[in-house]
């Protein structure tokens, strides 16, 4: 089964980065809260959205971590998963759909100016 998602949402925090212990390797994740809204007419009535969790892994965490911030437009395209762990205080199981995002863009009308680094400087290989 195909497991796809791609919207575009408002940040509704800043993205902040950790260091995480996966299989014995550290790899570097920008986790954030997303708010995906559903646009109805040209008078842009939000018409039930959601909010999703976002991780971004590896160099792109640091992209995300360095150009994104809080109230950004951005698109993101990725994979959804659903993630339990035990309530600290009552022991109950929660759960939250999380959206691992492979890739992601920021919205143009957020944008007042844009500078490009050198070719040679930047990777884009996954």
């Amino acid at each position: 089964m195909i497991n796809h998602f791609q919207g575009i949402g408002n940040l509704g925090t800043s993205p902040v980065i950790n260091t995480v212990d996966v299989e014995g390797e550290n790899r570097q994740v920008v986790n954030m809260r997303v708010y995906f809204d559903r646009p109805i007419g040209e008078d842009f009535k939000d018409k039930g959205g959601f909010w999703l969790s976002v991780d971004v892994w590896d160099f792109r965490a640091e992209e995300a971590k360095r150009i994104l911030k809080k109230g950004a437009r951005a698109f993101f395209i990725g994979t959804l998963r659903s993630e339990e762990w035990p309530d600290e205080q009552t022991g109950e199981m929660r759960e939250q759909m999380r959206l691992s995002a492979d890739h992601f863009f920021i919205d143009s009308i957020c944008v007042d100016s844009i500078n490009y680094r050198d070719k040679q400087k930047h990777n884009t290989s996954a």
